[in-house]
């Protein structure tokens, strides 16, 4: 009979006392297993599995995901979500994942969760429509309810792929036309935009955009995001307005995102901080077609940057 390895205890001796000795036990404890485990057929061959972040006190450094008993992908902490491609339509296919902390301890699997790839569409490379409506509104501090209008196909939707500032955060079925988002963070514009997918992996694109402000959570103190952001091009210049969040004094600096990287510090002077709107212009010398998209945070008294404005995309003219 397999006899289980005794618990061992690392011990160090204290610098300096003479047969003291300090121990340690090991980290056997695995962390739980990841929560909210969802899959979506997005594609003939390929599968969007999902799960929800583990909390800080689990000590998750990774997950595994599993189909069957194979592990098909390994992904760091901050990883919640996986496009599992390469795979056979008209299959069914089951996934799990699993967590991992820094001792290499893992949870026990996530419950099965099934799906079945839909039949392939040859040579289909037309896009589907995009929803023609998008609405959202926050339902907490960390989570938000999004809704589109159905979209069309000429060979039928499959998937319907939510994004927030241009990189996408959820997948949901095609017979959907609303999800609940619970990775949000308190005190935060976002903004959402929905495309179709068909089975041949051809995106709409985006539908309207729509902003979102999650309250702040409790005790979180008023919202640091600068309001009513928005962004207006004209031959060689884009303008900028907003309006200061209450930071608690003057707010002297924003910092000006494009195209998801922080551009300059927007900075004004003693005597020229506005009070209620705010204006800035950008002389721009890209040319005419390029697109941005433009968001920014102000600066906090306590040295801190604020969080982001919604996001604007705005086409450079000439």
């Amino acid at each position: 009979m397999r006899r289980s390895a005794p618990t061992l205890a690392l011990c160090l001796a204290v610098a300096g006392l003479t047969g003291l000795t300090a121990c340690t036990t090991p980290d056997t404890r695995p962390p739980p297993a990841p929560a909210g485990l969802t899959a979506q057929a997005g594609s003939a061959t390929s599968v969007h599995v999902m799960w929800n972040a583990a909390a800080d006190r689990d000590g998750v450094t990774g997950y595994q995901v599993f189909e069957a008993d194979r592990l098909v992908r390994e992904l760091p902490a901050e990883k919640t979500m996986v496009d599992i491609t390469d795979l056979a339509p008209q299959t069914g296919y089951a996934f799990t994942v699993r967590a991992e902390d820094a001792a290499g301890n893992l949870s026990d699997p996530a419950p099965v969760t099934r799906v079945t790839t839909p039949a392939a569409k040859a040579e289909d490379r037309t896009a589907p429509t995009p929803p023609a409506a998008t609405t959202a509104r926050a339902t907490g501090p960390r989570s938000a309810r999004v809704t589109w209008t159905a979209a069309t196909d000429d060979t039928g939707v499959t998937a319907y792929d939510i994004y927030q500032g241009g990189v996408r955060i959820h997948t949901a079925g095609p017979g959907e036309g609303a999800t609940t988002l619970d990775i949000l963070r308190p005190d935060t514009v976002y903004t959402f935009t929905v495309r179709a997918r068909d089975g041949a992996d051809n995106s709409s694109p985006d539908g309207p955009a729509v902003d979102v402000t999650t309250p702040p959570a409790s005790g979180d103190g008023p919202g640091t995001a600068p309001g009513a952001f928005a962004a207006t091009t004209s031959p060689g210049t884009v303008t900028l307005t907003w309006t200061a969040p209450d930071t608690g004094g003057e707010t002297t600096e924003y910092e000006l995102y494009v195209n998801g990287r922080p551009t300059t510090v927007i900075q004004f002077g003693a005597g020229a901080v506005p009070s209620g709107r705010a204006e800035h212009r950008i002389t721009v010398a890209e040319p005419a077609g390029t697109v941005w998209a433009v968001k920014l945070r102000a600066r906090l008294p306590d040295g801190n940057w604020g969080s982001f404005s919604a996001e604007r995309r705005i086409t450079l003219v000439a």
